[in-house]
């Protein structure tokens, strides 16, 4: 049985990667290791940190990215009781996680180990090199590529950028789109039974200031019927584009003037460095018809918030691929974005609203206000979305390319070796079915 064990960040981290490697281990189909992860912040390095979860060991052993080198990941293998044979390592990879490109690569090169490398932010369609790479990730992937097995990646597109600035590798490049979490007790709601769920957080459970939950009451932005929401979540980040949030508000009532419409924007800034960008957003928050509520929001309540908006908008300055958007197809929600990257990629694929011009994007937008008919069939467009890509899906994927990558190494002199012949036989067999 394959091994496979990740390396990066992992709850109770709060992050996006943390999350999703997560949610993949939480719905694998069996067999896997384990976690290899960084010290808990504010802790010590200790000889084994290690918490059993109700999935898989976690070491919460190596200290920080910087620290992390090849001897590093072999202890933590040897505190998880992990066999080094038929184990596939498995790298969460994000830059503003793995800032020193130079040392992530030594450590590659350091293990004489199976590995794959999930690249989360990779661009394809950025100026900086003829194949649509920013000139840092052609940089890491060149120096990279001949130290791995395989690399994933979430979008057809940077599959093509890939592939076109490395042809020899085209071989270990695959594509395995980023899962989506269901929530059908939440898609099952109609808009205005979501929209009084989160009415009701918000004013009773919610740690919002007390002049925020009496603007929110006192405006009824989620008890009128006649009220559109144009609604956002996640962490404040300037790479979110939340400003065009009000100004979209703005133009959209224009196009509808005999319904009101609301923006609300959902998030706290994550860090320090961001609390100038949130201030920004605060300043065009009046308590009337533009809302910022500053607050994160639970894990049970995210995607009815996404559910309980009448649609949920994003036009990013920058982003490969959003997490958050996941959640929303999840809930059934209606999400009008930009297209761009690998974000828009998801909307296309998903059926959502998307296009380059935001102009154009309200003027779809207005199109679902006046006709409510067109928004039923994007919300069905994203069940089936999350139907097709859903976590237990995308799983066996990651399990089905760790079997294929193991049946293709050369068989060892051992007493397994009938036993890998066989499995390498099975798995080739799968993959090609699948691929």
């Amino acid at each position: 049985m394959t091994s496979v064990c990740f390396v990066g960040t992992y709850p109770p981290m709060k992050c996006g990667i943390a999350d999703y490697t997560s949610h993949v281990l939480h719905n694998r189909p069996g067999g896997w290791r384990g976690v290899l992860s960084f010290v808990l912040e504010g802790g010590e390095t200790p000889a084994a940190n290690i918490s059993k979860t109700d999935v898989e060991p976690v070491w919460h052993g190596t200290p920080g990215p910087r620290g992390v080198s090849a001897s590093v990941i072999l202890r933590g293998l040897k505190e998880i009781g992990c066999n080094h044979e038929d184990t596939v390592l498995w790298f969460q990879h994000e830059f503003n996680i793995w800032g020193d490109s130079q040392a992530f690569v030594d450590t590659l090169k350091g293990l004489d180990l199976p590995k794959v490398v999930t690249l989360h932010t990779l661009h394809f369609q950025s100026r900086e090199t003829p194949t649509g790479l920013c000139q840092r990730e052609h940089d890491l992937l060149r120096a990279l590529l001949s130290h791995v097995d395989a690399i994933t990646v979430f979008s057809h597109g940077v599959y093509s950028a890939v592939v076109a600035a490395f042809p020899q590798h085209r071989g270990k490049v695959h594509v395995i789109k980023h899962g989506v979490r269901s929530y059908p007790e939440i898609s099952r709601l109609s808009h205005k039974e979501a929209k009084e769920a989160l009415s009701e957080f918000l004013l009773c459970e919610s740690d919002l200031d007390r002049e925020t939950k009496r603007a929110l009451r006192e405006q009824r932005v989620f008890i009128d019927p006649d009220t559109v929401v144009l609604g956002q979540t996640g962490y404040l980040h300037p790479m979110k584009g939340s400003e065009f949030l009000s100004p979209a508000r703005d133009e959209l009532q224009k196009l509808v003037p005999h319904r009101r419409v609301v923006a609300v924007r959902i998030g706290t800034a994550r860090l320090e460095a961001h609390l100038a960008h949130a201030d920004e957003i605060r300043r065009n928050h009046d308590g009337k018809d533009r809302f910022l509520l500053d607050l994160w929001l639970p894990q049970r309540v995210l995607p009815l918030a996404q559910r309980a908006f009448d649609v949920n908008y994003y036009w990013p300055n920058d982003c490969t691929q959003s997490g958050v958007l996941t959640h929303a197809l999840g809930a059934g929600a209606i999400i009008a974005g930009r297209d761009l990257e690998g974000v828009g990629e998801t909307l296309k694929q998903a059926g959502a609203l998307c296009d380059r011009d935001p102009a154009n994007l309200l003027l779809r937008i207005r199109d679902i206000i006046v006709k409510p008919g067109l928004g039923e069939r994007i919300e069905q467009s994203a069940a089936n979305y999350a139907a097709r890509f859903s976590w237990k899906n995308q799983a066996a994927r990651h399990s089905e390319l760790a079997e294929h990558i193991l049946s293709s190494l050369p068989v060892p002199a051992s007493s397994n070796a009938i036993v890998r012949m066989a499995r390498r036989s099975t798995s080739l067999t799968r993959w090609i079915r699948a691929n």
